[in-house]
């Protein structure tokens, strides 16, 4: 007992910085959960006070993402200890002190489903599954419903009232990086428009594996598909896409299947709090697994 409270004793949770959190990056690739190439400054930029890492003599051993949109939501990701250290009390500490940092909201997160009952525990509910779906997806010139073109910089205020929809408070800090018009991130955008107005938007992205789509909101399957054809054509024909669907949402998963993509993994979205209203019927796919 002496022993595991010095052990405690040592251990130090702070904030990380940017270039710190690049090994939690690192620790989430060696998982298998094909980080993107460039999504640590978006990440980071949203909420730079929500990154968190523990450290014994200086040395990370935990991380923790608790990301703050605006006064009332936060999302939980990230939630990685070293291998060596698993059981021992490190990953229920650095949890408690990222829980603090979001007392007060209601919190989100997507759980894999070995640790599904620890979060019930921990006062989360049940949401809905989410699968993601990869493969190399069919290609075809089927017309679409929508003009589908690149996203610009002016049309951020209508990405940003759409994105309210589907998503539970505003995020323009994350969107105005995640969008990128200027391309200079690896993610490429695409809005949708019928009669000038906003009916969708995607955005796919390079990582360390294949690409993934994210997030793939639209007013319609048929403008969902023409999206993501849209996006899918920007990239070399033989590479993998992931995209990470809602059960909320069944035609998300049909649309996957359509395009020839299959069922590789699976989360569930969780909330501690009252579980947000959104346009689940829009959500084709999610932004991400680690900031919602």
């Amino acid at each position: 007992m002496e022993t595991e409270q010095k052990f405690m004793k040592d251990l130090k949770i702070r904030r990380a910085t940017e270039q710190e959190f690049q090994g939690a990056v690192d620790w989430a690739a060696a998982e298998g959960w094909n980080p993107g190439q460039n999504d640590l400054a978006a990440f980071y930029g949203t909420d730079p006070e929500g990154f968190m890492m523990g450290f014994m003599d200086g040395v990370p051993v935990s991380s923790l993402s608790v990301v703050r949109y605006g006064d009332s939501y936060g999302f939980l990701g990230f939630y990685i200890v070293r291998a060596d250290l698993r059981g021992s009390g490190v990953g229920i500490a650095t949890w408690n002190a990222g829980m603090a940092h979001l007392n007060g909201r209601t919190v989100g997160l997507d759980g894999v489903v070995d640790q599904q009952d620890n979060y019930r525990k921990s006062g989360f509910t049940y949401a809905g599954r989410n699968v993601r779906h990869t493969g190399i997806p069919k290609r075809d010139e089927r017309p679409a419903d929508a003009l589908i073109r690149p996203t610009r910089p002016d049309d951020l205020p209508a990405l940003l009232a759409y994105d309210r929809k589907c998503f539970p408070v505003p995020r323009e800090n994350f969107l105005r990086t995640w969008i990128d018009p200027q391309g200079n991130s690896g993610r490429i955008a695409k809005i949708a428009l019928q009669n000038g107005q906003v009916t969708g938007y995607g955005v796919i992205r390079n990582c360390l594996s294949g690409y993934k789509v994210g997030p793939l909101f639209a007013a319609s399957k048929i403008t969902a598909g023409s999206l993501m054809r849209a996006l899918c054509a920007t990239i070399e024909p033989t590479a993998e896409v992931s995209v990470d669907t809602p059960e909320t949402n069944p035609d998300a998963r049909r649309l996957a299947q359509q395009l020839g993509l299959s069922p590789v993994f699976e989360t569930a979205r969780m909330y501690k709090g009252d579980t947000p209203s959104i346009a689940d019927h829009q959500i084709y796919g999610l932004t991400s697994f680690e900031l919602g």
